[in-house]
C-alpha cells in the first residue's frame, strides 16, 4: 500500500487544488507531517504561515474565546464561527467551526472543512470539505478531502502504554508517540467508530458503525469489524 501524499491526497497535485502555504512530502510516509520535530512538518509549517498572516479575526460571537498565549489565531473572512468555541493558536481557520467546539494548537482548517458541535481537534489539518462535524476527537491526525466522520467517531492518537506507533501490517515504525490516523480523499466513517493510534485508509475506504479499526487498509477497503 502506497502511504505518499500522491497516494492518498492526489487532488493536492491537480489543477487548483493545491492549498497555499502547504507542501507535503513527495516521497516520505505522510505522517512524517505529524513529527514536531520535523522542520517541514504540519506545526512548523503552520508556525511559519501564521509568522507572514499575523493574528486576524473579526465579527466573532461575544462567548468564542481565543488563547494567544503560544501562538497566533488568524481566522480567515468568511469562515463561520459559531458560539462557546474556543481556539488555542497557533492556528488557522478558514473553514466552519460549530457552536460548542475545542480547536487547539497547531490545528489546520482549510476552506469549506468543518469541525463540528462539541467536537475537538488537536495537531491536525482538516484538508478542503473534510468534516468532522458531530462530537468527535481528531489527535494528531490528516484528513483528506471529501472525509466524513460519522456522529461520536473517534481517531485516536495515544497508545495506552505511551509507546512509539507501528503500523504492523506495513511493518513499518512511525517513530511517533502520537499519531491519530490518515485518512485519504472520500473516506467515510460510521457514528461511534474508533481508528486505533495509526491508522491509514486509502481512498474512498469505507468504515461501518461502532467498528473498531487498526492498521493500513488499501483503497475502496470496506471495513465491517
Amino acid at each position: 500500500m502506497e502511504v505518499t501524499s500522491a497516494a492518498l491526497f492526489p487532488s493536492l497535485s491537480g489543477s487548483g487544488g493545491s492549498v497555499t502555504g502547504l507542501q507535503m512530502p513527495e516521497e516520505e510516509p505522510v505522517w512524517t507531517m505529524l513529527d514536531k520535530a520535523n522542520p517541514n512538518g504540519l506545526a512548523a509549517q503552520l508556525e511559519f504561515l501564521l509568522q507572514g498572516l499575523g493574528s486576524y479575526r473579526r465579527g466573532l460571537h461575544p462567548s468564542v474565546t481565543i488563547d494567544e498565549s503560544k501562538g497566533v489565531v488568524h481566522i480567515v473572512d468568511g469562515s463561520l464561527i459559531g458560539p462557546s468555541v474556543h481556539i488555542e493558536g497557533p492556528a488557522y481557520i478558514a473553514g466552519e467551526v460549530r457552536h460548542g467546539a475545542l480547536v487547539r494548537s497547531h490545528s489546520w482548517i482549510c476552506r469549506n472543512a468543518v469541525v463540528g458541535h462539541a467536537s475537538e481537534i488537536k495537531h491536525s489539518l482538516l484538508l478542503p470539505g473534510a468534516k468532522a462535524p458531530h462530537f468527535n476527537y481528531v489527535g494528531d491526525s490528516i484528513l483528506g478531502r471529501g472525509v466524513n466522520l460519522g456522529a461520536g467517531c473517534k481517531l485516536s492518537n495515544l497508545r495506552n502504554d505511551g509507546r512509539d506507533i507501528r503500523i504492523h501490517n506495513l511493518g513499518m515504525d512511525s517513530g511517533l508517540r502520537k499519531f491519530g490516523a490518515i485518512l485519504a480523499e472520500g473516506v467515510q466513517i460510521g457514528c461511534n467508530a474508533v481508528c486505533n493510534p495509526g491508522v491509514v485508509l486509502g481512498l474512498d475506504c469505507n468504515v461501518w458503525p461502532n467498528v473498531t479499526v487498526s492498521g493500513a487498509h488499501p483503497r475502496g477497503s470496506v471495513l465491517r469489524g
